[in-house]
């Protein structure tokens, strides 16, 4: 006679009881459950499991929750892996390794019920608002599990920041900048990319030195290049500098404007290509310089197809913060109190300063108010003649009018533009602030698409956005017309020289 109890057969077709399952079979039993996060038997299955665990201390159970768009690529696999056809969710299978054989498919959720029945007596009477619940609250925690592990690998990670043209004057201001607290937000550490092509491996070595006696808390490591082979691996972010003027190219001696196309055409034509290659997808690259800024940006863009045109921008701040002096000067205000000033056009070209939206704080004029108070830059300037004659003409010349008092480069400035351009593209712009950037032109305002045109924008959860909010009138337009033709020209060059 048996022992009283439910009867049943074990996992070897004999009949036992229930208590002889408990003490017997269930220590051998580990099984493992997997379905999409979302899929309400999954959830169904996963109560069983648990219900399984409670009652039967040695049952094991292994739980895979897989996120959605995730789980027919990874059940494929299982199967294939396991010579196993199963195409429904959930799937469970019975891990037989501890006896010397493979995993055994089990099935789907009736399955898992029809054996929790059958061998064990337990059951599921969830109902079917509970199992959408429960589903709902299970990808909700799968994507913040992916979300927590993203963030986690970035810790880990470095951020590799490469600077084009190292030895240029600008890099050396530069590279202590990069380290500002809140200018890479959630980089816990910098791996730092110096690459001047063609120039004295001594003088690299030399900046590399340099940077690490800068003791920066940040810095994880600096790397030096002069050989493009391994140039923008794993990029996060590229700064170029590149001017072939002072690269100690002789470009300088070539009267020819097209002879310098080609040649800018030639080195960033390469270096998009080597974007291709080795950068990362999402990688972002700023384009600074003196010369043909624009051109070179377009050049990156096209020659980098797989990364989006959205990451590739032209610095126009320095000629921003250039215009902002000069009207400040005659405000007699400071830099700072005047915002808002947009640039169109090819930014070391034909260019256009617009004032429409430009506002000007503490002026000290017939109407005053507190700091926050401002008023529009047109109105508080009464001298039109000197707006119209003489602006343009000194905010074009004040770059070559500082270089030629301090027989330097405009380093200062320059590294400023740079960085104001980082802190806003990784952060946010100021609800309603206004600033120019040179970026790839999707047809916006009318202008021809695929150009790279100083527009207004502004920033947010790191990506910019043409600020639309602003009016193109018929001589405004007129006005850009030259910009587009030039920088149509300076492309049809780049593409014939090259």
């Amino acid at each position: 006679m048996f022992p009283t109890g439910r009867l049943m057969r074990n996992t070897s077709g004999c009949l036992a009881t229930q208590d002889a399952l408990v003490s017997g079979v269930a220590d051998m039993a580990k099984f493992v459950l997997a379905g999409k996060a979302d899929c309400p038997y999954y959830a169904k299955a996963e109560l069983l499991a648990d219900m399984l665990r409670q009652k039967l201390p040695d049952f094991h159970i292994h739980k895979i929750c897989v996120h959605p768009t995730e789980w027919k690529v990874w059940l494929e696999d299982t199967c294939a892996l396991n010579g196993w056809k199963h195409s429904s969710c959930p799937i469970v299978w019975r891990e037989l390794v501890d006896r010397g054989g493979k995993s055994m498919l089990l099935g789907g959720f009736n399955d898992f019920l029809e054996h929790a029945q059958g061998y064990y007596g337990i059951t599921s009477d969830m109902t079917t608002d509970l199992m959408l619940k429960i589903a709902e609250e299970n990808l909700q925690t799968k994507e913040r599990c992916i979300q927590e592990e993203i963030q986690r690998q970035n810790l880990l990670t470095p951020l590799h920041v490469w600077i084009s043209s190292a030895l240029h004057p600008v890099c050396y201001i530069l590279i202590p900048q990069l380290f500002t607290p809140g200018l890479f937000p959630n980089a816990p550490t910098i791996s730092l990319h110096l690459l001047d092509v063609g120039s004295s491996e001594e003088s690299l070595h030399g900046l590399k030195m340099e940077v690490e006696d800068l003791a920066l808390p940040h810095l994880h490591e600096v790397t030096v290049h002069s050989d493009l082979t391994l140039a923008f691996q794993e990029a996060h972010f590229i700064i170029f500098l590149d001017d072939l003027l002072t690269n100690c190219e002789s470009i300088d001696e070539q009267d020819a404007k097209d002879h310098k196309v080609s040649r800018v055409a030639e080195r960033f034509s390469c270096y998009g290509q080597l974007i291709e290659a080795n950068a990362r997808k999402d990688a972002r690259v700023l384009v600074a310089g003196e010369d043909f800024i624009n051109l070179k940006c377009s050049l990156l863009i096209e020659n980098a197809p797989s990364v989006d045109p959205h990451n590739f921008v032209a610095m126009t701040t320095q000629l921003e913060n250039e215009a902002k002096a000069q009207l400040a000067q005659k405000l007699s205000v400071k830099t700072t109190d005047i915002t808002n000033i947009i640039i169109w056009g090819n930014v070391s070209g034909s260019y256009h300063i617009d004032l429409q939206k430009a506002m000007v704080y503490r002026y000290d004029g017939a109407v005053w108010g507190p700091d926050s108070f401002s008023q529009p830059v047109l109105e508080m300037i009464y001298d039109w003649k000197w707006l119209e004659k003489d602006f343009m003409r000194l905010v074009h010349e004040r770059r070559a009018t500082i270089s030629s008092k301090t027989n330097k480069a405009t380093a200062m400035s320059t590294t400023n533009g740079i960085v104001a351009v980082l802190k806003a593209w990784n952060n946010d712009t100021l609800p309603g602030e206004v600033f120019s950037l040179g970026v790839h032109s999707r047809g916006q305002f009318g202008f021809p698409e695929g150009l790279v045109f100083s527009m207004p924008v502004s920033c947010r959860d790191g990506r910019w956005s043409v600020w639309l909010d602003v009016t193109v009138t018929d001589d405004l337009r007129m006005k850009l017309e030259a910009c587009i033709y030039e920088l149509k020209t300076e492309r049809y060059i780049a593409a014939i020289g090259y």
